[in-house]
């Protein structure tokens, strides 16, 4: 779904790619070809969310209040970022929650289930984990600083292939 809030739409680019089971609300800008997965909330109604060019959220995440995601940076699935900045090939973790002014440096990683408090300031190229976040090491040419360039083709591919199935049904069983 997308809509509008207090009258601002959202800015999608045409080579965004927004699943029909996301939720697009408000002061939303996707930039060219990133993504946005089902199950994801993007609520632009307290604050601008931006994902830049390449940039992915994935299934069941959440972003609230004035975030922005950097160019092909990831968003792993059922991760919540809210009020926060997570800078280019970034990638927050499955299950990861980034809080209210927080910033995670390009190229670092927040591994799964981890907290990143308040005003915490990532380093770039580090991987933090736990509860609340630390650094746990440096991070050097990691393959998953990449994931933003496979989310631009897999997207593509969902974009060609979507197909709703109108009544759908499970056949009688016999």
């Amino acid at each position: 779904m997308i809509r509008a809030f207090d009258g601002v739409e959202p800015t999608i680019a045409d080579s965004a790619y927004v699943d029909p089971a996301a939720t697009v609300i408000g002061d939303v800008t996707l930039e060219a070809d990133a993504s946005v997965w089902p199950g994801t909330v993007l609520r632009g109604d307290h604050g601008e969310i931006v994902l830049r060019e390449g940039a992915n959220v994935q299934d069941n995440a959440t972003l609230h209040e004035g975030v922005e995601i950097g160019p092909y940076a990831t968003v792993g699935h059922n991760a919540i970022v809210h009020a926060s900045t997570v800078e280019e090939r970034a990638m927050v973790g499955m299950g990861a929650i980034v809080l209210d002014r927080s910033t995670i440096g390009a190229e670092s990683l927040v591994g799964a289930n981890s907290v990143v408090t308040e005003d915490t300031e990532v380093p770039e190229s580090v991987l933090v984990a736990g509860q609340p976040a630390e650094v746990v090491k440096e991070v050097e040419d990691s393959i998953w600083q990449y994931a933003g360039d496979q989310y631009v083709e897999i997207a593509r591919e969902h974009a060609e292939t979507d197909e709703p199935i109108a009544d759908a049904h499970i056949p009688d069983e016999d």
